[in-house]
């Protein structure tokens, strides 16, 4: 099936771990988890799905989640945030984070 075909819900709902970065266009410290959440993909590979929200174009999905500050990165698993942060996050804890809570919550 196609991801742009899927709505957020169902995206944050399946059986792998999907994690969710809230970002602007506008913002700095946005544009500076770009690379930390490619590395973070490397390095995870498939255990995990990361796709990018831009708060400004999907205000419904910001709002459910009362993200008030971007960037805010916020680690789903079967529909449940596990974890959420706000601000750039290094890319070794980043991969961190995400390991201790996909081995708790799977």
């Amino acid at each position: 099936m196609n991801e742009k075909a899927k709505t957020f819900s169902e995206l944050i709902s399946g059986d792998t771990p999907v994690l969710v970065d809230f970002f602007a266009t506008w913002c700095g410290p946005c544009q500076m988890m770009q690379p930390i959440l490619e590395d973070t993909s490397k390095q995870l590979g498939d255990a995990v799905k990361i796709i990018k929200v831009d708060v400004d174009k999907n205000q419904l999905a910001a709002s459910k989640f009362q993200v008030r500050g971007v960037p805010t990165l916020i680690l789903f698993h079967k529909g449940e945030v596990v974890w959420r942060e706000s601000g750039v996050v290094p890319a070794h804890q980043l991969t961190n984070i995400i390991k201790q809570k996909i081995t708790v919550n799977i």
